[in-house]
């Protein structure tokens, strides 16, 4: 047999036992699978995207996660549940990626943590915010960033409930954030201002309000104050109907999400005046760790950031800390290394907490105006997450055991 050929085959053999053994996988990239609804929500999911590539530069430009690249696969769910949990099949089974992040609908995000669930998969769930992913259906391979509907509307209680106002109509997208964010709102505003009264409760299906029917029914209701979950163009739609009829003139308005650039820039000078909000005032936080997020960001895209911005960049932060303290990509490592993670993050450093896998990044919480003839944030302090949750007691409570 000629020299070459022997050689050929030698090298075949070794290359083929090495790929075998693992060896040549430590040398390739780390793929992550990621997942959200593009199509369905751009307004936040365009800077998501954004957040999440600046990260992934940063982290590979810096040498990756013990001498590996970061690879991102990302694919859009179409905002659905089920093309969502053929989505991480795919992205598990074809893609080979080593855990799953992402997902922005409540409904989507509690079908991938229940994949997650029967594949035995990490799944960091960046944007859903419904309390049932970390509470009542959390399970040990799901855990969650952004502060949940009920962390956010604890942030606006306090000044809800100095207001004093009896008469409360509430007004909400009907799926589970918005069904979750009302059952939060008339949980800690009863327990806050034992008396109230909720006059009007409105559900309208997400992304088709008839702002007209609803904002009259709302204004017969005669409310003291007003509590909306509504966001997008709903929301829009709802101030400039409401601003037309006449329904906030003296009357207080607390919308969660309602300072959040997505959805107040839209607005401009029609943006409403003194609504309670959470929200993202980039503009003006000067902590170190948010100019240099800031910086950063625009300088590669020449724009400002959204919250959308924030938590793309926070979610791939996660990863590559998760995977540095675990030194592996196995799944059981991850989940150990995700418990009491440590994130620096462009808010500040957060924490997953082991109770319950739920970070505890704030939000700015704020009222709204119109400056220069942009819809604006003023008076927002920073609401840290951790401040914001219910005691470890009622936590297992409704936690099931995993």
């Amino acid at each position: 047999m000629p020299v070459r050929q022997t050689f050929t085959i030698i090298a075949g053999i070794l290359f083929w036992g090495l790929a075998a053994s693992g060896s040549l996988q430590a040398q390739g990239t780390i793929r992550i699978g990621e997942m959200n609804s593009y199509k369905v929500f751009p307004g936040f999911l365009e800077p998501y995207k954004k957040g999440w590539e600046l990260a992934v530069e940063e982290v590979n430009s810096s040498g990756g996660v013990f001498g590996r690249q970061l690879e991102v696969v990302s694919r859009d769910d179409n905002g659905n549940p089920g093309d969502a949990v053929r989505v991480a099949e795919e992205l598990l089974t074809r893609e080979n990626v080593q855990f799953l992040v992402g997902t922005f609908p409540s409904n989507v995000g509690l079908a991938i943590a229940d994949f997650a669930r029967q594949k035995k998969v990490l799944f960091i769930a960046a944007e859903p915010l419904t309390d049932k992913i970390t509470w009542q259906n959390g399970n040990r391979y799901t855990f969650r960033l952004r502060p949940s509907t009920y962390m956010q509307t604890a942030m606006l209680i306090p000044e809800a409930a100095r207001l004093k106002k009896k008469r409360w109509a509430i007004v909400y997208p009907n799926y589970e954030y918005g069904q979750s964010a009302t059952q939060a709102f008339r949980q800690l505003l009863a327990k806050a201002q034992p008396g109230v009264e909720i006059v009007a409760e409105l559900a309208v299906p997400l992304g088709k309000i008839e702002p007209g029917p609803v904002v009259q029914a709302l204004a017969d209701a005669k409310p003291d104050a007003i509590f909306s979950s509504l966001f997008g163009p709903d929301m829009a739609r709802f101030v400039r109907e409401g601003e037309t009829r006449g329904l906030f003139k003296g009357r207080e308005v607390f919308n969660l999400l309602g300072g959040e650039p997505e959805y107040l820039d839209p607005l401009k000078e029609e943006g409403p005046n003194g609504w309670y909000v959470t929200g993202y005032p980039w503009y003006g936080i000067k902590t170190a760790e948010h100019q240099k997020f800031l910086a950063a960001y625009q300088k590669k895209y020449n724009d400002y950031p959204r919250v959308g911005s924030v938590v793309g960049y926070a979610t791939i932060m996660t990863a590559a800390a998760a995977l540095r303290k675990a030194g592996s990509v196995d799944s059981e490592k991850l989940i150990a290394a995700m418990k009491n993670l440590v994130v620096d993050t462009p808010f500040g450093k957060v924490t997953y907490r082991s109770i319950d896998n739920q970070a505890t990044m704030g939000a700015y919480v704020g009222r709204t105006g119109v400056k220069d003839g942009k819809a604006v944030m003023t008076s927002w302090t920073y609401a840290d997450g951790a401040k914001f949750q219910p005691s470890d007691e009622e936590v297992r409570k409704m936690r099931p055991a995993n």
